[in-house]
C-alpha cells in the first residue's frame, strides 16, 4: 500500500513534470516537481475498447485538469513521461503489439500525446518506469545499479546502471518475465503464448492457476470456504490465508519465491547488479507481514544455494518501497532526465 503525500504549489522545486502510468485496466496519472514530490495525482479506468483516439482524448482532459487544479498550466509541465505495458519501439515512440490492450497495437502514443498536450512525451515501458521511480525516490536510492521486478498479472522487470536504462538495441531489453525458465514441451505457456517463461511461474495469474489446480486435485485449504462464498481468487487473498496458517496456500506462495529465485540468479549472474528490488502487486505485505519476509527468504535461499559466492554474499534483495506509485513517479523521473538531457 501507499501512503502517498502531497505538496502544496508553494512548497513544490520547479520545473515540473506530469508522469503515467497505463495499465490493462487502469492508467494513473501524477504532477511532480523537481524532487519527485506529488502535487496531484489521479486514476481513471482504462478504456482500451475505445481505441486509440479516446485514450488521447481523455489522457489530454486530464493532465490539464490536473494542472488547473494546482494553480499551473501546461506551459508549465517541462516534459510528461509516458510508461506503457507491451512491446514497443521506443526510437520512434510507437506502441507495437500490447497483449492487453489490442486495440492499441501500432499505435504511435509518443507523438499524439505530445501533439495533444502540446509537451515534449517521453515513452517507454511500464516495469522501466517503475525500476526508474524506485531508483530516483524509492528502494534503489543508495545502489548505482539495480535490477528491479515487478510482480503483478506478468512480471515486468527493469535495468538501471548509473543513470541509465539499458533498453536493447530492439527495445525489448528487460523483459525478465520472459527469461527461459523450463525448455520442456510439458512447461506451462506464459500469457506471451510461449512455454517456460518465468512468468508462467511467478506472477498472479500464474499462482491463481496453481491454486485451482490444486484446490481440483483434492488439497485441502481455507480458502475454498472463501471461494464458495464467491471471492476472487488473488495472491492477497491467499497471502491472508497463509497469515492465518494455510499449508497450502504458504506452500504456493514459497514455490513461486523458488522459482523467482531461480530466474533472479540467472539475471545476477548476466547483469551483476548492486541491489535487486522486488514490487509490484505480489509481494504479500513485504516487510510487514510473516508471509512477505518468509517470501524475500525464500527467494533469498534460492540466491545462496544457486549463485556465485560473491554475487551471493554481496548482492542486495529488498522489497520496493513506491508500492503502486512506482510507475508514474518513474515516467515523470524519466521524463526529467530527458529534459535535463536535452538541454545539456
Amino acid at each position: 500500500m501507499t501512503n502517498r503525500e502531497y505538496i502544496p504549489l508553494n512548497s513544490a522545486q520547479p520545473p515540473f513534470f506530469f508522469g503515467i502510468d497505463v495499465g490493462g485496466t487502469s492508467i494513473k496519472l501524477g504532477l511532480t516537481d523537481d524532487n519527485g514530490q506529488t502535487l496531484w495525482w489521479k486514476r481513471i479506468p482504462t478504456e482500451e475498447e475505445g481505441g486509440q483516439d479516446h485514450v488521447i482524448r481523455r489522457l489530454e482532459k486530464t493532465v490539464n485538469e490536473g494542472v488547473a487544479d494546482v494553480g499551473l498550466t501546461l506551459d508549465d509541465v517541462a516534459a510528461i513521461g509516458l510508461g506503457t505495458p507491451g512491446t514497443m519501439d521506443i526510437e520512434t515512440g510507437v506502441l507495437l503489439t500490447p497483449h492487453n490492450l489490442p486495440s492499441w497495437s501500432n499505435f504511435p502514443v509518443r507523438d499524439q500525446l505530445s501533439e495533444a498536450c502540446g509537451r515534449p512525451v517521453n515513452f517507454g515501458n511500464d516495469a522501466t518506469a517503475a525500476a526508474y521511480g524506485e531508483y530516483w525516490i524509492g528502494s534503489g536510492q543508495e545502489y548505482d545499479s539495480l535490477i528491479f521486478l515487478t510482480l503483478g498479472t506478468g512480471v515486468g522487470g527493469g535495468l538501471i546502471q548509473g543513470d541509465h536504462l539499458p533498453l536493447g538495441h530492439h527495445s525489448h531489453g528487460a523483459e525478465y518475465g520472459h527469461i527461459l525458465i523450463d525448455p520442456s514441451d510439458t512447461a506451462p505457456v506464459c500469457t506471451c503464448g510461449f512455454r517456460g517463461h518465468l512468468e508462467a511461474y511467478a506472477s498472479a495469474t500464474a499462482l491463481a492457476k496453481n491454486a485451482r489446480e490444486g484446490l481440483r486435485s483434492g488439497a485441502a485449504s481455507s480458502i475454498s470456504s472463501r471461494l464458495e462464498q464467491g471471492e476472487k481468487l488473488t495472491p492477497l487473498l491467499l497471502a491472508e490465508e497463509a497469515e492465518k496458517g494455510d499449508p497450502f496456500s504458504l506452500n504456493l506462495i514459497l514455490e513461486a519465491a523458488r522459482i523467482l529465485g531461480i530466474g533472479i540468479v540467472t539475471l545476477m549472474h548476466a547483469i551483476d547488479p548492486e541491489a535487486v528490488i522486488i514490487g509490484g502487486a505480489m509481494t504479500f505485505g513485504g516487510h510487514d507481514t510473516d508471509v512477505g519476509k518468509k517470501f524475500l527468504q525464500r527467494i533469498q535461499q534460492e540466491i545462496q544455494d544457486r549463485a556465485f559466492p560473491v554475487l551471493a554474499a554481496e548482492t542486495v534483495l529488498d522489497f520496493a518501497s513506491l508500492g503502486g506509485d512506482a510507475g508514474y513517479l518513474g515516467a515523470a523521473g524519466l521524463a526529467r532526465a530527458a529534459s535535463r538531457a536535452a538541454k545539456a
